[in-house]
C-alpha cells in the first residue's frame, strides 16, 4: 500500500506551486550520514552521477568531497532511483543534507511512490526525518510532507492548500 495517496498530496506537486524543484533536508548530520547515504545509492539499484564543476569522476568518500576548500568547484550527485526520476544531492556541508527532486517528475501515484520509497530509503538508513519544502525555503520553516522515523513512514507535515 502506498504511503501517501495522490489525491491527497497532488497539490503540493502542480507546477505552479511555489516553483518546480522542492527541496528535500535531512538536518543534523555529520560526515558519517553523509557517507552512509553515498554507501546506500552504492548498493541500490539506482543509477549515479556524481560531478565537480560540471566534470563528471567517480564517487569520492564523503570525507574528501566534504573537506574540499570552500571556493572549489560545486559537487553534485545525481541520482535515478527510477529511470524517469532525478534528485540531485548538493554536497556542501557535513550538517546537512539537501537535494532537488524535479515536480515534472512526479505526476501520479506511481511517480509519488518513487518519492516515498526514495526518502523513506534515506530516512531509515539515517535513522532521521527527511523532510520536503517548497523551492528556496532555506530555513525549512514550511515542509510539506517528509519521512518520519518514528512512524516509519512518509507522512504529509502541512494542509495541502485549497484550489
Amino acid at each position: 500500500m502506498s504511503e501517501l495517496l495522490w489525491d491527497d498530496v497532488k497539490s503540493f506537486f502542480d507546477l505552479e506551486w511555489e516553483g518546480c524543484l522542492p527541496d528535500v533536508w535531512v538536518t543534523g548530520t555529520t560526515v558519517r550520514d553523509w557517507q552512509a547515504v553515498l554507501d546506500l545509492i552504492a548498493v541500490s539499484a539506482w543509477r549515479s552521477e556524481y560531478s565537480e564543476g560540471g566534470v563528471v569522476m567517480p564517487t569520492p568518500c564523503a570525507g574528501d568531497v566534504l573537506s574540499r576548500p570552500a571556493d572549489a568547484e560545486c559537487a553534485y550527485l545525481r541520482v535515478w532511483p527510477t529511470p524517469d526520476v532525478l534528485a540531485i544531492f548538493r554536497l556542501q556541508s557535513a550538517e546537512e543534507i539537501g537535494f532537488d527532486v524535479d515536480l515534472r517528475e512526479l505526476q501520479g501515484q506511481e511517480r509519488l511512490d518513487v518519492l516515498c520509497g526514495l526518502l523513506g530509503a534515506i530516512g531509515r538508513r539515517l535513522v532521521k526525518p527527511v523532510v520536503m519544502t517548497p523551492e528556496g525555503d532555506w530555513d525549512q520553516s514550511h515542509p510539506v510532507l517528509g519521512f518520519d522515523p518514528e512512524s516509519d513512514r512518509v507522512v504529509l507535515l502541512a494542509e495541502p492548500p485549497i484550489s
